[in-house]
């Protein structure tokens, strides 16, 4: 028979949708109201069962993973977002909210990133092969939220869009310096050198992203101008007119924001101009998923911005202006995941079919997380000088207009060596 923790949690939570569940004897039991998509989830063994009961984060995706939980109708979205959808008509068993009481008061502890332990975590995850990347990114490789213009935007479109939004909240002229603080594999440097005439410095700390971002600078004829270093945001010496991360701040952990901050108003100009792109939470503070902080993002954290605000205003930084992007990272990760799937067997070429379901679990999970489960992106700017900015947001749909236009005759972007 299923689990009896497991049916009794489904039978009083899920109402909607249409949910089959065997036991690993070959009970079957129905779930919801049977409309929309069917899904049917089959356990392979007690021992799978069991470990989903007590702790569903993290042996759901684990014991997908192992083979212990198999899906025979549906997907991994579909199945993460109908128990998402239908999570509010039964709350979890006070064990599980011990638990996570506990990974709560325990998260500084485990978000300890210090120089050395931040460069282990970011090559346990940014150092796979470049080719895993180059299967389901866009063209760019942009490995953060893009932003839809219009719902039909394709990936590469919504990506370059992105970096037009980004370029515009900078207020960039020529000749300015400027800083990328985890500048990946060097699209977005790339492009401010190229559309403004910037310098521009990047620091990572992958040793993947920093052979490809300085071939790719060195191709393009951009090497005397653009500069990638393997180099931790509290060594960077300036200072700098511009600074700008995109998909960084989710590494640095939440007992490190007043010293990332304190870096940043140090590296800028008394004129300077910062803009800041992270995940965050809509519903106040948290703590990670057990499955991605074991599995995928070591030592990550995605903040509420009552974390981060009190840290920017003890530091003397001051907000200028702030965007959530609510709805586009859901899109980008639906993008992500379909490109995923449509190259899974090349995937498991690369690595084995347990890393394919380890990566599917961790799309599928993000994907339901911006739709479903409170998750979206921000966008922060910052100065030292409210001076430094014009008084009104118009420059900044100037600024993209016009790049809109350049980027409608630009050459295809390409990554060295393809």
């Amino acid at each position: 028979m299923l689990n009896g923790i497991i049916r009794g949690f489904l039978e009083r939570a899920i109402k909607q949708g249409s949910l089959e569940v065997v036991g690993h004897g070959g009970d079957e039991h129905s779930f919801g109201d049977g409309q929309g998509t069917p899904i049917r989830a089959r356990f392979t063994s007690a021992r799978a069962e069991w470990m989903v009961a007590l702790r569903p984060d993290p042996y759901l995706g684990e014991q997908f993973m192992e083979g212990g939980v198999v899906l025979e109708k549906g997907t991994v979205f579909d199945l993460l977002m109908l128990l998402q959808v239908n999570a509010n008509e039964a709350g979890p068993p006070w064990w599980y909210t011990a638990a996570e009481k506990t990974n709560y008061a325990l998260r500084r502890i485990r978000q300890y990133n210090s120089p050395l332990r931040s460069r282990r975590n970011v090559k346990s995850h940014y150092d796979l092969t470049g080719e895993l990347y180059r299967l389901f990114l866009d063209a760019d490789r942009q490995y953060s939220c893009a932003y839809f213009e219009t719902p039909d935007a394709t990936l590469d479109e919504a990506q370059l869009a992105k970096k037009r939004h980004i370029a515009a909240k900078l207020n960039l002229k020529p000749g300015l310096r400027v800083l990328d603080i985890g500048s990946g594999w060097g699209g977005l440097g790339l492009y401010l050198a190229e559309q403004f005439d910037v310098e521009v410095v990047g620091v990572t700390l992958s040793d993947e992203q920093l052979a490809v971002a300085n071939e790719r600078a060195k191709e393009r004829g951009l090497a005397g101008q653009v500069e990638f270093r393997l180099e931790d945001y509290r060594k960077i010496t300036g200072p700098f007119d511009r600074i700008v991360s995109v998909g960084m701040f989710e590494h640095v952990g939440v007992g490190h924001y007043d010293v990332f901050f304190r870096a940043c108003h140090d590296l800028l100009t008394d004129d300077g101009v910062m803009l800041l792109h992270s995940i965050g939470r809509f519903l106040g503070p948290g703590e990670t998923s057990t499955f991605i902080r074991r599995h995928i993002f070591p030592g990550g954290y995605i903040p509420a911005l009552s974390e981060v605000m009190p840290a920017i205003e003890r530091t003397g930084l001051l907000t200028s202006d702030i965007e959530i992007l609510r709805l586009h990272y859901a899109d980008t990760l639906r993008h992500w995941r379909s490109r995923f799937m449509a190259e899974r067997e090349r995937v498991k070429q690369l690595y084995d079919e347990r890393f394919c379901r380890m990566w599917e679990f961790y799309l599928a999970a993000s994907e339901m997380s911006f739709r479903a489960g409170g998750m979206m992106n921000f966008q922060i700017q910052l100065v030292r000088d409210l001076e430094a900015l014009p008084r009104t947001r118009g420059y900044m749909g100037n600024v993209e207009d016009d790049l809109r236009g350049r980027d409608a005759g630009g050459p295809e972007v390409r990554l060295a060596g393809e």
